[in-house]
C-alpha cells in the first residue's frame, strides 16, 4: 500500500509537469517555432533513450528476446488501436494561423497528449514495480522533463481560441493526470508476478517508441526547423544518459 501511494505521488508530480509547458503562454503572446520544435525534439530524445536503456535492456536481461519482442509488438498495436478509436488531433494545430484554430480543436489536442501520457505513466509504474526504486524515480524525472514541451503543444492551440490564460493552464495541467492512473495500472499488473515484469517493461518501451515515431519526430520536423529539432533530440539523449549515470 505504501509503495502504491509512493508511485501515485511520483507519477502525479511527473504528470503535473505538463502544466509547466503552459507557463510560456501565460508570459508571452507567441512562442517561436524553432524553440517549439527544439523542445519537442528534446522530449523525443529523452523518451527514446529511456525506452532503450531504462526499459528494454532490463526487459532483455529479465525476460529474454522473445518476451521483449512480444511486449513491443503488443504495445504498438495497442497504441495504434487507441489512436484510431478515440477522437483527437495531432500537435500540428499549434502552428496553424489563429483563424484556423478553435477551442474544440485545442481540446482534442489535449486529449491527444493525455493519450500519450498513458504509456509514460505506465513506464513509471512498471519501473517502480521492478523492485528498483531508482529506476522508477529516474523514469519519473525524465518523463517530467519531456512533459514540459508536450504541455506547450497543448497550450499553444487553445491560446489562439480566445480562452483565458488561466483556463489554458488548467486544461494543460489536467492533460497530465493520465500518468498516475497509468502508473497504478503498471504497478498492479507488473506486481502480480516477476514473470509479467519483463513484458511490462517491453510494453512500456514499445508504447513510448510508438509515440515518438508517430507523433513527436514528425511534428518537430514539420515546420522547416529540422536542424533545431535534431539538436533537441541529441540534447534529450545526452540529458537522459547523464540522469541515468547520476542515479546509477
Amino acid at each position: 500500500m505504501v509503495q502504491l501511494l509512493y508511485g501515485i505521488l511520483i507519477s502525479v508530480a511527473a504528470g503535473l509537469a505538463t502544466g509547466l509547458g503552459a507557463i510560456p503562454i501565460l508570459l508571452f503572446k507567441k512562442i517561436p517555432d524553432k524553440l517549439h520544435d527544439a523542445l519537442l525534439g528534446f522530449a523525443a530524445g529523452i523518451m527514446l533513450t529511456a525506452a532503450s536503456l531504462s526499459l528494454l535492456l532490463p526487459a532483455l536481461e529479465e525476460g529474454g528476446l522473445i518476451q521483449t519482442i512480444i511486449g513491443i509488438i503488443v504495445a504498438g498495436g495497442f497504441i495504434f488501436w487507441i489512436e484510431r478509436k478515440i477522437p483527437h488531433l495531432h500537435p500540428h494545430f499549434g502552428k496553424k494561423p489563429p483563424d484556423e484554430i478553435g477551442l474544440e480543436k485545442g481540446l482534442l489536442m489535449a486529449v491527444a497528449v493525455t493519450l500519450h501520457n498513458f504509456p509514460e505513466g505506465l513506464a513509471v509504474g512498471v519501473g517502480l514495480a521492478s523492485g528498483s526504486e531508482k529506476l522508477g524515480v529516474m523514469l519519473a524525472v525524465a518523463i517530467a522533463a519531456q512533459n514540459v514541451p508536450e504541455g506547450l503543444a497543448v497550450a499553444a492551440p487553445i491560446a489562439h481560441s480566445g480562452v483565458s490564460k488561466w483556463k489554458i493552464f488548467g486544461l494543460t495541467l489536467l492533460s497530465g493526470l493520465a500518468e498516475p492512473i497509468a502508473a497504478v495500472v503498471g504497478m498492479t499488473v507488473a506486481g502480480f508476478s516477476e514473470m509479467v515484469l519483463p513484458f511490462g517493461l517491453a510494453f512500456a518501451a514499445g508504447a513510448m517508441i510508438y509515440v515518438v515515431s508517430d507523433q513527436l519526430i514528425p511534428e518537430c520536423h514539420s515546420g522547416g526547423n529540422e536542424t533545431e529539432a535534431t539538436f533537441g533530440v541529441m540534447a534529450g539523449v545526452i540529458a537522459m544518459i547523464i540522469l541515468q549515470k547520476l542515479m546509477g
